[in-house]
């Protein structure tokens, strides 16, 4: 078991990758702190990774606020006696053409997808410093590396989250704190269901692989960078995409 015994904090947990990430940790021996801002679907995936034999708690918090991220921290680390690992991956959506994009639009996915990365990471880096040793992980995408049309406010919250990881990277490396970044490309969840089967079509002709990607190849990539086996990986930007930006 490659996470034995090591409490985990995923965000955005109760769905997509962030469930896929929890039941990989679970499986490695992870204590997990399953943490979403919806209740009802938090506590039923929770349970149902109890049921299967997991180490999982829910906890329910709204990343873009600092005092709810702060409860929420302190009271994994009180049940569990500690942070060892953050996978930052709670994040929105709210797509619009640049002309149309409302300012309300624009600031909330950046309150989520940026600011909540910012409050979660400070929350949780004093239970790692104490013990010397962590992961930070955070979720990128490929619209935060090269732009995507219609996503001004999540291509620009995408691209901070890689800035705020290599600085990250360079402050707390000596401090036994590994630092890195996951940026997706298509994959399968509830995000892209909403995309139009004739554009889906036209994706996946562009990814060499010939296929969108799934929350489990999201998970491996988590899980790798969460183990002993990135001790010497600090500070990259992991691209699981199929190749599509080749």
């Amino acid at each position: 078991m490659r996470l034995k015994d090591k409490v985990a904090i995923i965000t955005g947990a109760a769905n997509g990758l962030g469930l896929a990430a929890a039941r990989t940790f679970a499986r490695e021996g992870a204590k997990v702190a399953l943490t979403d801002f919806n209740v009802e679907q938090g506590r039923l995936r929770a349970n149902e990774l109890r049921d299967e034999g997991y180490e999982v708690t829910f906890f329910q918090v709204n990343v873009a606020d600092r005092a709810s991220v702060d409860k929420m921290v302190e009271s994994v680390a009180s049940i569990y006696g500690g942070v060892d690992i953050l996978v930052n991956n709670a994040g929105i959506t709210r797509d619009a053409m640049l002309k149309k994009l409302s300012v309300d639009d624009f600031q909330r996915v950046l309150d989520v997808n940026l600011t909540g990365v910012f409050h979660c990471t400070q929350a949780a880096l004093p239970y790692m410093l104490e013990k010397g040793w962590g992961r930070i992980i955070s979720t990128s995408s490929v619209s935060g590396v090269y732009g995507n049309v219609g996503q001004t406010n999540y291509a620009a919250a995408k691209a901070a989250v890689v800035g705020m990881t290599k600085t990250w990277a360079k402050e707390l490396g000596r401090k036994g704190i590994n630092v890195n970044a996951v940026a997706p490309g298509f994959i399968e969840t509830a995000m892209v269901e909403k995309v139009p089967e004739n554009i889906l079509d036209g994706i996946r002709k562009t990814i060499p692989l010939g296929r969108l990607g799934k929350p489990e190849d999201i998970a491996n990539a988590y899980l790798f960078l969460a183990s002993e086996e990135s001790n010497y990986v600090n500070g990259t930007v992991l691209h699981v995409d199929g190749g599509i930006m080749m």
